[in-house]
């Protein structure tokens, strides 16, 4: 069976088939066009630049292609890279279907709708549970299927619906040592928090922004739908209990900096914000230390201060 592409070593040389998840043309210091590219595998996501661009090569190397390259993995500013030595398009008869290169949840569709449908038996509030199963229905295919994030934390297929059951754990343990939590509008937040992510990315397979999404971006957007579905579900959209699930929401981002239109001031709302943090936090971290040998750093995270993480001996 063929190597991962993290499965070679730093500065190992390799020949094998990727999925071309990104490919973005831009133009060197010298005036010529190059692809800076992003590859994967089911092993994850990895960076490489095609110097000396033709016409033809930015034509055809296009994001959502499979590939097959020739090169050397290596690490540059603390990141891992490819060095490209040659590439070309995969052939109908060799493996080409870019499916087999996603990188997928490590929980099954399945068991994620039944986690999730369990949870909505928490959500006790009449109003909330109606707006939150509506808008579930709704997406329920997206929601399944899209990743969380183009980059960084949860960025694979059926990332979104996995990030939202890890902080949905994090809320329940957090409920069991606070019952003084509302319970209903902090599951509730969770389940939505994230889901403009259906229409602000276009999906797991080159994963890009959308129009939508770059211009009005995924908090905006679950207010809009919270809205939505209170007009179809005739529901007063400003009663306290739906403005309080709005309020989780908009703010689940903390700071105005980082996109929310207002900050948490609603016990439940800071609590999101907070596990929303811990849980896109975590998943980097296991991401890159998962590609780290035991008493080395791992790659810088640029998703957390660019930091880089030691993985100590004694985890092994």
């Amino acid at each position: 069976m063929e190597k991962k592409i993290f499965e070679y070593n730093k500065d190992e040389n390799f020949d094998l088939y990727l999925l071309i998840k990104n490919a973005d043309i831009r133009i060197a210091k010298n005036g010529k066009k190059f692809i800076a590219f992003t590859f994967q595998d089911t092993s994850g996501q990895i960076d490489g630049k095609y110097w000396d661009a033709s016409e033809e090569d930015t034509q055809q190397f296009l994001a959502g292609k499979v590939v097959r390259i020739g090169g050397k993995r290596e690490l540059y500013q603390g990141n891992p890279q490819v060095k490209i030595f040659h590439i070309r398009l995969a052939k109908e008869n060799e493996p080409s279907n870019p499916e087999l290169y996603l990188e997928r949840a490590p929980l099954s569709k399945e068991e994620m709708v039944e986690e999730i449908n369990q949870t909505l038996f928490d959500i006790d509030n009449a109003n909330i549970q109606r707006v939150v199963r509506y808008l579930l229905t709704q997406y329920h295919q997206e929601f399944f299927q899209h990743p969380a994030a183009k980059k960084n934390h949860h960025a694979y297929a059926g990332g979104l619906s996995h990030h939202t059951i890890s902080m949905l754990r994090l809320a329940k343990a957090i409920c069991e040592l606070h019952p003084e939590l509302d319970k209903a509008l902090l599951y509730a937040g969770v389940i939505l928090h994230d889901l403009g992510k259906v229409f602000e990315l276009s999906g797991a397979l080159a994963t890009e922004y959308t129009l939508v999404g770059n211009l009005v971006g995924h908090i905006v957007i679950v207010d809009e739908e919270i809205t939505k579905a209170c007009l179809a579900l005739k529901i007063d959209d400003k009663t306290e209990d739906i403005l309080t699930l709005k309020h989780l929401v908009l703010s689940h981002h903390g700071q105005l900096d980082y996109g929310s239109p207002v900050r948490p001031r609603i016990r439940e709302a800071e609590v999101l914000h907070q596990i929303d943090n811990l849980d896109a936090s975590i998943n980097m971290m296991n991401d890159v230390l998962s590609r780290t040998e035991s008493g080395s750093f791992s790659e810088r995270v640029f998703g957390l201060d660019n930091r880089s993480f030691y993985k100590p001996t004694m985890s092994e």
